[in-house]
């Protein structure tokens, strides 16, 4: 079971850290793998925010790759890593989910309907994997 989620975990929290570190760094890329909106397609609130999230994104969405790593290896410090970064990952998800839709309700273009939708997706299992494993997390950090 700990190889498994540490596995699941190290898989879905790297795509999402791979993924924002690519926005930042190669937002022409990020579109054209349908890793982000272009420009032209939504608010430009919306772009700033979304530019800003990938930097901060990238700086702290390390911590669950890690924790799914160190899990891997059977190293007792994932857990630390994993409330860390399953914290950090319950909010960016939360945060994306909520965030896209208010703008939606205040009729603002966040992209197109099936990248929006498949952003839910994503989303949702992340924040369903940062919370699965900061539960276990903390379980394993009891006495």
């Amino acid at each position: 079971m700990d190889l498994a989620w540490g596995l699941t975990v190290l898989v879905l929290g790297s795509l999402a850290w791979l993924g924002q570190m690519t926005a930042w760094l190669a937002p022409r890329t990020a579109v054209r793998l349908s890793l982000m909106e272009a420009e032209a397609d939504v608010e430009r609130s919306y772009w700033a925010d979304i530019r800003g999230e990938a930097i901060w994104d990238t700086l702290i969405l390390w911590t669950l790759p890690l924790a799914g790593l160190l899990l891997v290896l059977d190293e007792p410090g994932w857990a630390i890593f994993g409330l860390v970064g399953g914290g950090a990952f319950l909010y960016f998800a939360g945060r994306g989910i909520v965030t896209r839709r208010t703008m939606q309700a205040e009729g603002l273009r966040v992209g197109a309907p099936q990248n929006v939708r498949m952003g839910y997706v994503f989303l949702l299992v992340w924040g369903v994997v940062a919370l699965v494993t900061s539960v276990v997390a903390a379980t394993a950090l009891m006495p």
